[in-house]
């Protein structure tokens, strides 16, 4: 066994040990299952927490009220005009102690910057819409990241009196300088303070004007980042000592922004761990997830863009949820529904602010990463493998963005970025060639060695005289498939990049109108059983491309590769099937990944009428010949391994 045959036996058992790893559950899957588990007790013990609070107050109430009963021996009926007076002032049940902010008039305030037009609401005092101005939908709408008429934010915590405070029932206020106004601009380097503040109110129903919660947002004008504090200010004598933590729920409907809803979208809900890695829920199918531990930072993610929450220390814990609601949905272009439902570390007599942030924005793999947080590891360019991450984070990326600073139209940039790659790739290409002319120039010799050992029990010697006669030439099976198996995670990481690159997100070319979706030339709205399903109701001319070419591709290095793949009948018949699987499979795809592919197909087969004519067989065959007749030194692994044998013979002796 020569050098060549060790190192490609050892680069396949890499490849198959780094597979393995690869589909190798994570430590957050392994402890999936377990969080799962947990979840149900904490849910649980939160619900009878709840429970016991209402009952021991619904009870306490009860014996006061019959208390009183008995001491003033009123009828019921007499006491009626005093609750009439208490509903007529407003004073909430659920709302007593911030009883005057449960009422108002809804009214909306706009912050534009040079990125993004935000909208706050009274009530709530959050942000209820956000308007990406440098996008449009597919159908050319403005981008919306979420519903505004459905949309939830707030804080909830119990008070001193057993009452649930919640602040996306109360309405706030505009405080400071920038009260009066209704629309605000901010600019380029410039930033603006905006603090929407609820005050609570004395048992007379008068507000105490040193309690209250503020909402401060600072928005900057060329930043999708926005900072978020809430302060918390004179709430002891509100919050019980007792209580160590306040409850934050987010609730939005997701809006479709794409023309296609696939894989690709990727609409769900990514959480990053405090101090580990990113994790997700399920992007195809309802999902939701109770975790015990810290969490930095929640993202309601859509294919290209996400509205992340992010703790500037950390969130206890939390219950995430995704789920379509299919009946009657909310509003017109409905995609999902996200939920999250986090509890923070609140101190009362510590805390006076609660710092945390947002970003609304593109999923932008350098502005994401610049943040320091792993953000970008919500766009997926290959984690799960490592190699794949690698490649297209420092080799892909970079060149991808360098090539499109020129301004370009992003189908020359995917043809200049197809070609560089597949000249960095050449030498490896030529020695896949080489190989497979090797074979070629020998298989008369194979042929002959078949015709000696024609019976079915000699199959051994026959492979003995093969492996010998490649052995004297200096040829190599393994050397044409090493250089093969080198290049498959470079197509496996294009495959994950082009789909998540918002660069080509609405770039037309040619007959695509968008290179971030299928290119349809022919389309139909009747339902075909099976075919609608498998295929799809369209037909994708850069997919029907790529089939051809591959086709062709997998006849021509049929042909080149000779007695190989005559030898392998089953694995030349699938090398044809697969190309008509990837029909089906890529026709809902990306048109830049199957344009890619298709330039790939199209610049090997120039590579390979290029070797043909580069290489001389004839004179190939003439330099194996004289290869046999050189001797052999045998390598210091195959000396081992004959002296291992011969000593094994001398002991039989």
């Amino acid at each position: 066994m020569n050098k060549n045959s060790i190192l490609g036996f050892v680069l396949i058992a890499a490849i198959m040990i780094g597979y393995s790893i690869w589909m190798t559950p994570s430590k957050e899957e392994l402890a999936a299952k377990k969080r799962k588990q947990d979840s149900i007790a904490l849910v649980m013990q939160r619900y009878n927490d709840s429970a016991n609070r209402a009952k021991s107050t619904a009870l306490k109430n009860q014996n006061t009220q019959k208390a009183k009963e008995a001491q003033n021996k009123q009828p019921v009926q007499a006491q009626q005009p005093k609750a009439t007076a208490e509903k007529a002032s407003g004073i909430t049940q659920n709302h007593s102690t911030f009883s005057i902010a449960s009422r108002g008039k809804e009214k909306y305030y706009t912050i534009e910057t040079n990125l993004a037009k935000f909208s706050i609401s009274k009530k709530g005092g959050f942000i209820n819409s956000v308007e990406l101005k440098k996008y449009k939908t597919w159908d050319k709408r403005p981008l919306y990241l979420f519903d505004s008429a459905t949309s939830r934010f707030g804080i909830s915590f119990f008070s001193n009196n057993n009452k649930v405070i919640n602040t996306n029932k109360l309405y706030f206020s505009v405080v400071g300088q920038h009260s009066g106004k209704t629309h605000y601009y901010v600019k380029g380097n410039d930033s603006l303070r905006f603090v929407m503040r609820v005050y609570a109110n004395n048992t007379k129903g008068v507000i105490d004007s040193t309690r209250y919660i503020d909402y401060v947002y600072t928005f900057k004008g060329d930043k999708y980042m926005l900072n978020f504090n809430i302060g918390m200010h004179g709430m002891q004598k509100i919050i019980p000592n007792n209580m160590n933590y306040v409850e934050l729920k987010w609730y939005a409907d997701m809006l479709q922004e794409e023309k296609t809803v696939d894989r690709f979208n990727g609409s769900t809900i990514y959480y990053k761990f405090y101090k580990d890695n990113v994790d997700n829920l399920s992007e195809k199918k309802n999902d939701d997830k109770t975790i015990k531990t810290k969490l930095k930072w929640v993202s309601f993610k859509q294919r290209f863009f996400s509205s992340i929450l992010i703790s500037k220390h950390f969130f206890n814990d939390g219950v995430l949820k995704v789920n379509k609601i299919k009946n009657n949905p909310p509003t017109k272009h409905y995609l999902k529904s996200m939920m999250a439902d986090l509890t923070i570390p609140y101190n009362v007599e510590r805390d006076k602010v609660i710092p945390m942030a947002f970003y609304f924005g593109p999923n932008k793999f350098n502005t994401l990463k610049s943040y320091g947080m792993q953000l970008d590891h919500m766009i997926p360019i290959g984690w799960g493998f490592f190699i794949l991450a690698w490649i297209n984070e420092w080799i892909v990326i970079p060149v991808f963005n360098w090539l499109g600073s020129y301004g370009w139209n992003y189908g020359i940039v995917i043809l200049v970025l197809t070609i560089l790659l597949k000249t960095a790739l050449f030498p490896i290409a030529y020695k896949t060639y080489m190989s497979s002319a090797k074979m070629r120039v020998l298989k008369p010799e194979v042929d002959a060695i078949g015709a000696k050992f024609p019976k079915k029990e000699d199959s051994m010697k026959k492979q003995q005289a093969v492996m010998a006669l490649y052995r004297k030439a200096g040829a190599n099976p393994a050397s044409g498939c090493i250089p093969m198996l080198l290049q498959m995670p470079i197509l496996f990481a294009m495959f994950e990049f082009f789909p998540s690159a918002i660069q080509l997100r609405q770039q037309s070319f040619l007959w695509a109108h968008d290179l971030s979706s299928y290119d349809s030339i022919y389309s139909w709205s009747q339902h075909i059983p099976i075919l609608s399903s498998v295929y799809g109701n369209h037909i994708s001319l850069f997919t029907l491309l790529m089939t051809v070419s591959t086709v062709m591709y997998t006849y021509l290095n049929n042909q080149m590769m000779g007695s190989q793949t005559q030898s392998m009948p089953g694995m030349k018949t699938m090398m044809y099937i697969m190309p008509i699987m990837f029909l089906g499979i890529f026709n809902n795809y990306a048109a830049g990944l199957s344009y890619y592919y298709f330039l790939a197909n199209i610049i090997t087969f120039l590579q390979m009428y290029l070797f043909k004519y580069a290489v001389n067989e004839e004179k190939l065959l003439k330099k194996i010949e004289a290869n046999k007749k050189k001797p052999k030194k045998k390598s210091n692994f195959q000396k081992r391994l004959e002296a291992a044998a011969q000593q094994r013979s001398n002991q039989k002796k």
